[in-house]
């Protein structure tokens, strides 16, 4: 007979064997979006950089338009078609693709026709002749997304893995990289942007066609169609409130200040968003399994592998957000230069905002989980209502801080009223005693450490005393026996899949469990 237990531990072990190909994806995406973000901020002017900034948000915000909400959507109808209607899942397909790239090419369009709008509104001269070039990429990118979103519905995780997160992020380095040693003008970024677009979508099309695990076909089905863009409007909608909540601040900042604001804003921003690394990581595994926990009615195990796996994040984002809010300055110059530090306070608030969001844990996909897709939208709506809100009230006043503060609270709000209703309908929450302890322990080291005030001069220094801050958290958390039994089977699960002998640390953790 399978106890609750086992029934736990065996769900966390098959999110830890899955999270691995997806986790390290993300990983290198992150970091190779990051360096070419970097790159452009360090050798060019920050108002060049500023620029930038709004125009891909400007894009990115075009992107979700156009792919309406199939990212989310269309994996699910493909494995329901695939179940009940295996004669239509070819047809479903190539009618998402036409979809795609007719609304791709009338947004195409429009950015264009509306781009000398963009120059009084954000006061800036160059941004119309930057959109109109990233604009081009944008056929590229939803197609891209669009087969991406296909090959999950096939149950595959690689060709995001290989193409979204290694592929494209790796290109636009190369190619910024080789700009930079050309001394090539700023107008070659745009460029480069639109190239590394292109590029991955035809290798990503070629590799598809190559492994034949779908037929394109150029057929329209009207029905379909129909049906599948009623099934994502509140998908692409909740989807464009986390896009307002998102890129409000720069928007904003640009409307309010000027593009050099918002080049030195974003240099706090990637950095601050780098923190959920490992909570969206571990969400793309959580999610089929809590599907599963629930559709059996296994409402109590599924709320204790909500638990430790959000107490796991969380340990392992510690260390990443200790080093943002206890030492800004040196992250920020360490990865940005000197001349961003004015972005110092703001990336310690933008911190606080996401690590509340980890705190909390995977609340919206649980909601997504029990069906309540709806609250997820009203979620977004008051958050991104308050977002606009505090912008327009702080940032005149405050600047880039009052955007951060803008930005956290917009996070705060969100992830409270979300929690609330997983509660209110599982009683499914985070806080076990287990978790509740390390929670104090941090708070109170964090805040100690915060009056000392140190100076530190180089990120060296940081590493070094964040290394002896984390050494006397841990053993802090060990003292306190913080540890559960299916945090050992996760780890002996992490073992197996690493093909490593982790025996020490299991006999240590087995003493304080």
């Amino acid at each position: 007979m399978i106890t609750v237990g086992d029934e736990v531990s065996q769900a966390l072990q098959k999110i830890a064997r899955g999270t691995g190909i997806v986790f390290a994806g993300t990983v290198i995406s992150m970091l190779l979006g990051f360096l070419g973000r970097a790159l452009i901020a360090r050798y060019f002017e920050t108002s060049q950089y500023g620029v930038y900034s709004l125009a891909l948000t400007i894009i990115s915000i075009g992107l979700i338009l156009t792919t309406l909400g199939f990212q989310n959507s269309l994996p699910r109808e493909i494995s329901v078609y695939k179940e009940k209607y295996p004669s239509k899942v070819k047809n479903l397909i190539s009618t998402a693709f036409l979809i795609v790239l007719f609304n791709s090419i009338l947004i195409l369009i429009f950015l264009n026709f509306a781009a000398p709008f963009t120059m009084e509104l954000f006061h800036e001269k160059n941004l119309p002749s930057v959109l109109k070039i990233m604009s081009l990429a944008l056929p590229f990118s939803a197609l891209t997304a669009t087969i991406i979103s296909v090959s999950r519905g096939f149950g595959r995780v690689r060709e995001r893995v290989y193409f979204q997160n290694i592929v494209y992020p790796l290109l636009f380095l190369v190619l910024v990289g080789i700009g930079i040693l050309l001394n090539a003008d700023f107008s070659f970024i745009f460029f480069a942007y639109v190239i590394a677009q292109a590029l991955t979508f035809i290798t990503l099309f070629l590799e598809a066609k190559r492994k034949k695990f779908f037929k394109f076909q150029l057929f329209l089905d009207l029905t379909l169609g129909k049906k599948l863009i009623i099934f994502s409007i509140p998908l692409l909608l909740t989807g464009i409130l986390g896009y307002v909540m998102n890129w409000t601040d720069t928007l904003m900042l640009g409307y309010y200040r000027s593009s050099e604001v918002v080049g030195i804003y974003n240099a706090a921003s990637p950095l601050a968003r780098l923190l959920p690394i490992f909570l969206n990581s571990a969400g793309f595994i959580y999610m089929p399994i809590a599907s599963s926990l629930y559709a059996q009615g296994k409402l109590r195990e599924m709320g204790r592998v909500y638990q430790i796996l959000t107490k796991w994040v969380f340990l392992l984002t510690l260390p990443i957000f200790s080093m943002m809010f206890l030492f800004p300055e040196v992250t920020i110059s360490f990865f940005f230069g000197t001349k961003y530090l004015e972005a110092t306070e703001a990336l310690r608030i933008l911190a606080l905002g996401f690590m509340f969001h980890i705190f909390l844990g995977l609340n919206g996909l649980s909601l997504v989980v029990i069906g309540d897709t709806n609250f997820n939208f009203i979620a977004n709506l008051f958050a991104a209502i308050s977002n606009v809100i505090l912008n327009v009230l702080l940032i005149p006043r405050y600047g880039i801080v009052g955007a951060a503060v803008a930005t956290a609270t917009s996070y705060f709000v969100a992830n409270v009223l979300r929690s609330l209703k997983l509660y209110q309908r599982t009683k499914i929450h985070p806080f076990s005693w287990n978790y509740v302890k390390p929670l104090i322990i941090s708070f109170l080291l964090l805040g100690a450490v915060q009056q000392m005030k140190l100076r530190v001069s180089n990120i060296w220094e940081a590493i070094v005393i964040l290394a002896a801050f984390l050494t006397l958290y841990f053993g802090l958390v060990l003292l306190s026996k913080s540890i559960d039994r299916e945090d050992i089977n996760l780890l002996l699960a992490i073992e197996k899949k690493l093909g490593v002998n982790v025996g020490l640390l299991k006999k240590i953790l087995k003493r304080f469990v």
